[in-house]
């Protein structure tokens, strides 16, 4: 009997397999780290060999580790770091330009000139989204004016464009398969969330050809068949989701009103809305939590840029700690009311200030501030900038009814207490922190017979701590009044 899921879950610094039981539990699990690319101020690259190559080899231990072979893998679920864009030829397969990561604001100036045309608005409307670097639209229109040949090629149909999921099942399937999922065609600027389907005015708009485009499905779906020289045999590949809408599903957020909270690289809110799509008017985001059956599931979501890649520049850029587990000692041994604040606006600020131009700074440092405050602000930041989402949402009247959090930083007990007391709420961790890769497992799962019904699936969740909040609310309150101004100081506006 083939009784496991195996996940693909390729992020933003490194490339994840994770072997599940038909029970949702962690079998086995590999992870790869690959290099992050800067060629200009506020660009960030990665090499698509570098993810192929990475994802490849992880399946392959896990497979090994486990001591399985393919034959026992029911399906393989995909899930990928969002908006991040790749091109590649048809014929070849071999990528045209690097991956264009999210977090990358090239395209800054173009926005800007599209927002003084008055386009927002459409775009919002149809997408969800906002006019801003962070899709995908405007990394596409940039390789293909930027590439030599490369809009010729497009026109002629020799060109596909893709998220990483997409590029991902074009190799595991030998280029049999060109597909993508609602969740992550959402996060595009090209895909008409009502419709459930590529705009054709907008493909116009962005001067996109329509050839270029994945095929969109459910997110449980029969997306292809790995080829057999990868693994021994071929495996199906039946989930997909984009990261956050797959931890959503993981968190077993299926009823209106539940919330997870992810912290990886960056931190994303998602609040599911149900059946019908509310937008915000504190420029949150309207997605596709999820498609099942042809049946749309939305969500509303707040993104912040930076989360677990701030301890990891107080790592690698400051080396000020040797390894991230070191941050929650540091902050344990200050007060949390040390007076530095440090913005991580290194890309920009995401909701709900969008300012692609902001940029990052440490405030409130005297002679006594040290390690440990820039430490703990750092780790602060990620509490104050979820704050700023949860007073988003309660001014467009969707406060979440709880928090479910995942993440590899919820694993930091001092933060998960910090943002408890910050948001003046409890927050829920689950058992599985890696809640990314057990989505997608989930979906495949769902789609392959091992599990029954998202009934089954929440039944399967388990909790492993809940955090309290435990501040007084003047303490509260002078710690967010001191960020805003702290923000307020780093947007463009004010530089």
């Amino acid at each position: 009997m083939a009784n496991y899921i195996l996940s693909i879950d390729q992020g933003t610094t490194s490339s994840r397999a994770v072997l599940f039981s038909n029970q949702g539990q962690v079998v086995m699990q590999a992870q790869q780290e690959f290099e992050q690319l800067f060629p200009n101020d506020g660009w960030v690259e990665h090499r698509t060999s570098d993810i192929w190559q990475t994802v490849l080899d992880c399946c392959l231990e896990v497979i090994e580790k486990a001591h399985i072979t393919a034959s026992d893998i029911a399906a393989i679920g995909i899930t990928n770091q969002r908006e991040t864009t790749v091109v590649w030829d048809k014929q070849t397969g071999q990528p045209i330009y690097n991956a264009i990561v999210w977090q990358d604001r090239r395209t800054s100036e173009y926005c800007r000139s599209l927002k003084s045309q008055q386009l927002e608005p459409l775009i919002t409307e149809k997408t969800g989204l906002l006019l801003d670097p962070y899709f995908c639209a405007t990394k596409i229109k940039w390789i293909l004016d930027t590439v030599e040949g490369a809009r010729a090629k497009a026109e002629q149909g020799q060109l596909a464009f893709g998220t990483i999921d997409s590029f991902l099942l074009w190799h595991l399937t030998g280029g049999e398969s060109h597909a993508t999922d609602a969740t992550n065609a959402s996060r595009t600027l090209l895909f008409n969330i009502h419709q459930q389907d590529w705009d054709k005015e907008l493909l116009e708009l962005f001067d996109i050809p329509a050839s270029m485009l994945p095929k969109v499905l459910d997110c449980a779906a029969d997306f292809g068949e790995s080829k057999a020289a990868l693994f021994g045999e071929s495996i199906k590949i039946a989930g997909m989701a984009g990261d956050q809408q797959a931890a959503l599903f993981g968190q077993a957020c299926f009823e209106k009103g539940m919330a997870k909270s992810t912290y990886g690289t960056g931190c994303f809110l998602m609040l599911n809305t149900g059946y019908n799509p509310i937008f915000s008017s504190n420029r949150l985001l309207t997605t596709v939590a999820y498609r099942l059956n042809g049946q749309v599931n939305y969500a509303v979501e707040g993104s912040i840029f930076m989360a677990g890649a701030t301890v990891q520049w107080l790592r690698d850029g400051l080396q000020v700690i040797d390894d991230a587990k070191d941050s929650e000692a540091l902050a344990q041994q200050v007060k949390v009311d040390h007076g530095v604040f440090l913005v991580p606006a290194f890309t920009g600020l995401g909701a709900p200030y969008w300012d692609p131009d902001a940029r990052g700074g440490i405030v409130g440092l005297t002679r006594d501030s040290g390690i440990k405050e820039i430490v703990s602000a750092g780790l602060q930041s990620v509490c104050y900038q979820t704050k700023d989402l949860q007073k988003a949402m309660e001014r467009d009247g969707v406060r979440p009814t709880n928090l479910r959090v995942d993440g590899g930083l919820s694993a930091n007990n001092w933060v998960m207490q910090f943002l408890s007391d910050m948001l003046d709420a409890p927050i829920e961790r689950g058992e599985i922190i890696e809640t990314t890769a057990l989505g997608v497992a989930y979906l495949a799962g769902l789609q392959t017979g091992l599990f029954k019904s998202l009934e089954h699936l929440a039944k399967l969740r388990k909790a492993d701590r809940v955090f309290k909040p435990s501040m007084s609310e003047q303490q509260r309150n002078s710690l967010y009044q001191q960020w805003l101004i702290a923000v307020n100081r780093m947007t463009s506006s004010s530089q």
